[in-house]
């Protein structure tokens, strides 16, 4: 039985993150890539990946990493985008294709694209899967299994480069769709943007209680606490940059998010239980369409397995 030809011969990751170490360990099961070379701004970063043999050679710079690279992953924090661009454009290989993993799109376009040279094709995408852990040791192969990867081609991104990227984000498990970069923007304030921001606001509020509580608020966490936690503990400086790059749409969801808490209070403060009833059970739907979609588990305490 022969085997298949790797899809793309050589693999640069910038950065080396949860993404992008999921990206490796998914891209060596699948056979995807023939040798993957990874970068990271910080040194520890660095040393740590050669330790665990994440990639299979580490360079000190981005420019050296995306050396005669078919495929140029930036995996870096949104607002960090632009310099790296800027950084290995003279280094890229023509023909190569730079793609980016960042939870926004119409900023990532606007800092990226005017850096790609000429022959170099340019197709951003957004892999909609992720833990709260961070740093290279973080990935592992199956993060992308049955998950979404929005493909956000650029103008005049190339047809044959696009559907490329696409068959590499199946062969990490993956399903894909393609999608314009604003409307990408408004979708992700809704799934995954404002909450991020609810948590965060949750927790913060939760935390100037605990000092009032003398921490009561850590003790008694299992109710629904505990996974606004979850949420809040993602990587800061990722979630800094989303909310300056998609602040229009994040402030029009929290905005729409405003008026209905203000409808729930007026209803708790009325006793309206048949509105209330009414509301807790259709979005009570929404959780059910998430969980026919495969997107979670039906499992008690919150779809987690024992050990995580």
């Amino acid at each position: 039985m022969t085997e298949t030809a790797p899809l793309y011969n050589r693999v640069a990751l910038i950065g080396l993150g949860l993404i992008a170490g999921s990206m490796a360990h998914a891209m060596r099961r699948g056979g995807l890539a023939g040798e993957i070379v990874g970068t990271a701004r910080s040194a520890e970063t660095r040393a740590v990946a050669r330790e665990i043999g994440l990639v299979d050679r580490v360079t000190d710079t981005a420019a050296e990493a995306v050396k005669d690279a078919d495929l140029v992953v930036l995996a870096v924090p949104v607002g960090a985008m632009a310099a790296v661009a800027e950084d290995i454009a003279p280094h890229l290989k023509p023909g190569a294709t730079v793609t980016d993993v960042g939870s926004v799109k119409r900023a990532v376009i606007d800092a990226v694209a005017p850096h790609i040279p000429e022959g170099v094709h340019f197709v951003p995408a957004h892999p909609l899967a992720g833990t709260e852990h961070s740093g290279p040791r973080a990935g592992f192969a199956s993060l992308f299994d049955n998950r979404w990867c929005l493909i956000v081609p650029a103008e005049g991104s190339d047809p044959a480069a696009v559907a490329k990227l696409e068959a590499l984000w199946h062969g990490m498990g993956a399903n894909t769709e393609t999608m314009d970069a604003d409307h990408h923007d408004l979708v992700l304030a809704v799934t995954s943007h404002a909450p991020h921001l609810i948590a965060y606001t949750m927790v913060g509020v939760a935390d100037h209680l605990r000092r009032v509580t003398d921490s009561e608020v850590i003790k008694y966490s299992a109710a629904g606490f505990r996974d606004f936690t979850r949420i809040a503990a993602s990587d800061p400086t990722m979630w800094r940059d989303v909310f300056l790059t998609n602040k229009e749409a994040t402030l029009d969801i929290l905005g729409r998010f405003t008026e209905e808490l203000f409808v729930l209070q007026r209803a708790i403060r009325m006793g309206d239980g048949e509105m209330l009833q009414d509301y807790f059970s259709r979005t009570r739907e929404i959780r059910r369409g998430i969980i026919e979609a495969g997107q979670d588990t039906d499992a008690p305490d919150f779809g987690r397995s024992g050990t995580s």
